[in-house]
């Protein structure tokens, strides 16, 4: 499905995805047309420039995206994302694209878009007497507020620095052969006096160079069907067990005995399988083992243990060329202890030779061979519906055919009898004659269906993993509702329980300067982390930070049965004291929150003893409206010590948080208060979900900031860091609910 974009003009097909009545979803092929933060979709390509659309809407700063996966519809995968309203969030279209490619350049035009909407002057709207339509958005008094307060001369948020990393940090991992055209590393030890380190299950990294796209490998990789034969000499068989979400999965692998040593007993893996798309166009997947009860250990079998491992692949050579960095350390449960070091060693090495022959693969199709699309066929049967909805949809689509014929034809007569006149939300795009229809759409990509066979067939059903049963809506699951059963993996929701206590906001997480007590926190060294210097604007380079403008004061580590907002306002607490006082000092809180049926609060409090007018950057950022601020707070996150799934899942890389995440925002006489919901974003949920498994054993480093994005706002500063050591989420304070 191609796409084009040229002169702010972005444009292709798309699928808008619904769901009728009884849950159930289905796609709608549409051209879609964004330019000048107008938003058009048409039935088929437009043939003139005037040509009406059947649906439009306005991209402005209330618009949000939010990037939803992989999910089959109707056996056919899409990479799913989602607008909304963040005035209104009944206010949402859901689209579709059918690459992981096309779906983050439409991603980051409608977030370009949103941006670019306020530095629009009024004269350039999208008002226009030639059209015979109106364009809609909600909420229009905040149009004028978003244009005064953003200045968006330069838009370097739109950006992609140059660095790849903004933490100042050695490498994890040191060389300790080649083979097979392959580099190999061994993971440097964490030294840390509260653990010993797992020396029988060494970390190992294979490293090489493909001739492939990174999205083409991404593919390959993550397919579960036949073709995998072609270069993993590994894999026996595998499936999906169940589905979390649209970044998440469970699967099951049944690894071959061939390639193993003699006498060794055949090894199966259940994996949690995460993956997600970095904005460079870097592809990770990550892996490690957990305990499912619909997947038991099976008859002539040993289940091994995945510590951690996957994938990292980077494009390079103008995307033509990938760098992949394959890792896995596995304990691959052997009897006898004294043959677990050499012995394991030697097998992960050469379960890494997967990479080679994954080369082999791509220099074979770059040749004479043909090359074959993994997208639709093989992926479509990786992503398994419940039993109950496939049976769902044999009773309710009899006959899909007649009812695409009929019922179809009727929608579209409908729709092109009666153009939209008048102003409407973005559910306006979503036709609501095609309410109740959920039957494939013929396209290109269904004869490709039948081209392998199907999961129900015997051969792959036999000593395989069934997935749970559950409703048509239940599709997302909260990563950690597992019980993991590895060492270092807490269930939070398995947790006891006690009365909750009086909390003293601000006084519920000790500080340690020595970092040598367990779920403690302390401030982190401001140098590790890079900031934009003063000629940024010119060179794209980073600076060493030199200092923080605000002192940490406290923190809280809290758990609540509800989300728990406006912690500074909260009678009792350390920002409550000083306002009794009535001091001059201002305080900054970061209150991250994560959702369940639990939800954690990390909250760290910042104060600033000067006047606050003497920052004029963070003057703005107090008093501007929502959109300034979601543009501008920076969070550059660093993993020093821990796994490194968890070190490749959170990652070095600064980001500007209200673009990915909602804030709440709470204003007190002296405080300002910012909510993170970290349950507004899959990708985040899947990251920090990972995170609280491993968490007792994570030293975590943060450090915040308000981007600068003109000459006089630079050189950046720090508002402030910090560094968690080894939280433990047994010892989060439970609040006692408020009478």
């Amino acid at each position: 499905m191609g796409i084009s974009k040229k002169d702010g003009r972005m444009e292709g097909w798309l699928y808008r995805i619904r769901s009728n009545r009884i849950g159930l979803q289905h796609s709608r092929k549409r051209y879609f047309i964004l330019q000048d933060q107008s938003l058009r979709s048409f039935k088929s390509m437009p043939i003139s420039k005037n040509q009406d659309p059947v649906k439009s809407a306005t991209i402005d700063s209330c618009i949000r995206v939010v990037d939803n996966g992989r999910e089959k519809i109707n056996r056919k995968v899409f990479f799913i994302f989602t607008l909304y309203n963040t005035s209104n969030h009944n206010d949402r279209l859901k689209l579709g694209a059918t690459s992981p490619e096309e779906a983050a350049r439409w991603i980051h035009s409608f977030r370009e878009a949103a941006l670019k909407e306020c530095a629009i002057p009024e004269e350039n709207g999208l008002s226009s007497p030639k059209r015979k339509w109106q364009t809609f958005r909600l909420n229009g008094a905040k149009r004028r507020d978003c244009r005064n307060s953003l200045d968006w001369t330069l838009r370097s948020s739109m950006h992609t620095d140059s660095m790849t990393h903004d933490v100042i940090a050695p490498s994890p991992w040191t060389i300790f052969g080649c083979q097979n055209g392959l580099r190999l590393f061994k993971e440097a030890k964490d030294r840390d006096f509260h653990r010993p380190y797992w020396d029988d299950h060494p970390a190992i990294m294979a490293v090489g160079v493909i001739d492939g796209t990174s999205e083409a490998i991404f593919r390959t990789v993550m397919s579960l069907g036949p073709s995998r034969s072609e270069w993993d000499f590994c894999m026996y068989r595998a499936s999906v067990v169940e589905h979390l979400d649209g970044h998440t999965d469970i699967i099951h692998k049944q690894l071959k005995s061939s390639w193993m040593p003699w006498g060794m007993k055949r090894r199966d893996l259940v994996l949690q399988r995460y993956w997600r798309r970095e904005d460079d166009g870097t592809y990770v997947i990550l892996y490690h083992s957990v305990y499912h009860k619909e997947c038991k250990s099976q008859k002539g079998y040993v289940r091994a243990c995945l510590k951690s491992g996957g994938y990292v692949i980077s494009p390079v050579n103008q995307g033509k060329q990938s760098v992949v960095k394959h890792m896995l350390a596995i304990d691959w449960k052997f009897w006898k202890s004294y043959i677990r070091t050499s012995f394991a060693r030697s097998i992960t090495i050469q379960m890494l030779g997967r990479l080679a022959a994954l080369r082999e693969l791509f220099g074979a199709r770059v040749g004479n061979y043909p090359s074959f699309d993994l997208s639709s066929s093989e992926m479509a049967r990786e992503i398994r519906l419940p039993q109950n909805e496939r049976e769902d949809i044999k009773v309710e689509f009899q006959n899909p055919i007649e009812s695409r014929t009929s019922d179809e034809d009727d929608g579209m007569g409908e729709e092109l009898e009666n153009p939209p006149s008048k102003p409407a939300s973005l559910m306006g795009l979503n036709d609501s004659s095609e309410e109740f229809y959920d039957v494939p759409e013929s396209s290109d990509n269904d004869e490709s269906e039948s081209t392998w066979p199907s999961d129900s067939s015997p051969e792959m059903h036999h000593q395989e993993c069934f997935p749970r049963q559950s409703t048509a809506n239940g599709f997302v699951r909260k990563l950690h509702d597992l019980a993991i059963q590895k060492r270092g993996y807490v269930d939070l929701q398995d947790l006891l329980r006690e009365d909750g206590i009086p909390c003293c906001y601000g006084a519920t997480l000790p500080k340690d300067p020595s970092s040598t007590m367990l779920c403690s926190w302390t401030t982190a060294d401001p140098s590790t982390f890079l900031i934009r210097g003063e000629s940024y604007l010119e060179d794209r380079h980073k600076i060493k930070a030199q200092g923080c403008l605000m002192q940490m004061v406290a923190a809280d580590w809290i758990r609540s049965e509800k989300r728990e907002d406006d912690l500074g306002g909260r009678p009792g607490g350390i920002v409550q004291k000083y306002a009794t006082n009535g001091g001059p000092e201002f305080f900054f809180i970061v209150n991250i929150q994560v959702p369940g049926s639990t939800t954690y609060s990390l909250a760290l409090y910042y104060m600033l003893s000067a006047p606050v007018e003497d920052s004029p950057l963070l003057e703005s950022f107090i008093n501007g409206d929502d959109s300034y601020r979601n543009s501008r707070f920076k969070l550059i996150p660093y993993i020093s010590k821990g796994s490194w799934i968890v070190k490749q899942s959170v990652g070095k890389k600064a980001c500007l948080v209200g673009q990915a995440l909602e804030i709440n925002y709470f204003r007190g006489k002296n405080y300002l208060e910012l909510g993170i919901d970290i349950g507004s974003s899959t990708v985040a949920r899947g990251v920090v979900s990972l995170v609280l498994g491993y968490l007792n054993n994570l030293v975590i480093e943060m450090a915040f900031l308000i981007q600068a994005n003109t000459q006089e706002e630079l050189p950046e500063f720090l508002l402030g860091t910090c560094r968690l050591n080894h939280l433990d989420a047994s010892k989060a304070v439970l609040v006692k609910p408020q009478s």
